[in-house]
């Protein structure tokens, strides 16, 4: 089954949607949210597979909703507006459905949904197959002319930038085409630690560690950057930091 959450402030869109996907039954709606922070909340704690989204709700956006989740689910949006369907596909959402919703265009969504999934499975397969890098494992970096090997060790942070990563070490930050989950599948979690949505923390280059807003954490590095912990993320540290 398909975990499944509807985000939206129409109560009447939600319940015809909820109709439509009766002929779905791999999919399963184990919620409904009326905006943006109850969605937060609902895919916080039930960690769902699938989100339906509107974009434009009281408060606050879609967009703006996705932006503070760690781990994304797999996005639909709905909206009766056509003008947000650039943006939609650059935050690879799966499909992008306008109001009311035709059951053929929802049955694509679905069958994109399918592709994807099993697209997913194979990279994971793949990726069980593949070692844990080590700390003192290196890795090939080159910006235009300039090019380093560089121990894992020595690097203090990943930063996301897009379908690139930003790989800060010494005085230099060049970009790798490396996703941060690619990344992060091949860390050392022992060693890295994801931060939030967009940053993986080397922990032996934390020099200082602050109480932050919304209860989460301000980690300092040596390099000075300052990284915001997010809220679901601090528990996690604390438990690895023994905090």
């Amino acid at each position: 089954m398909i975990k499944t959450v509807l985000i939206d402030d129409e109560r009447l869109a939600r319940t015809e949607l909820k109709k439509l996907l009766i002929d779905f039954p791999e999919i399963e709606v184990v919620a409904e949210a009326a905006n943006a922070n109850e969605g937060l909340e609902k895919i916080e704690s039930l960690n769902p597979d699938l989100i339906f989204l509107d974009i434009q709700m009281p408060g606050k956006t879609g967009f703006e909703m996705l932006s503070e989740l760690n781990r994304v689910p797999y996005v639909i949006f709905t909206t009766a507006y056509d003008e947000y369907a650039l943006k939609a596909f650059e935050v690879n959402a799966l499909d992008y459905l306008l109001k009311p919703i035709e059951p053929k265009r929802l049955a694509d969504a679905v069958q994109k949904l399918q592709n994807a999934e099993e697209k997913d499975m194979q990279v994971s397969s793949e990726n069980a197959n593949k070692s844990l890098l080590s700390e003192n494992d290196q890795v090939f970096v080159k910006d235009g002319e300039r090019c380093w090997f560089v121990k894992l060790s020595e690097i203090r942070l990943f930063e996301s930038v897009g379908n690139y990563a930003k790989v800060y070490f010494g005085p230099n930050k060049p970009l790798i085409l490396k996703s941060l989950n690619a990344l992060e599948e091949r860390l050392d979690e022992k060693v890295f630690f994801r931060a939030n949505r967009k940053h993986i923390v080397n922990l032996r280059m934390i020099e200082k560690i602050e109480p932050y807003f919304n209860g989460g954490l301000l980690l300092e590095l040596k390099g000075a950057e300052k990284i915001e912990v997010s809220r679901r993320q601090t528990v996690k540290f604390k438990e690895m930091m023994s905090l």
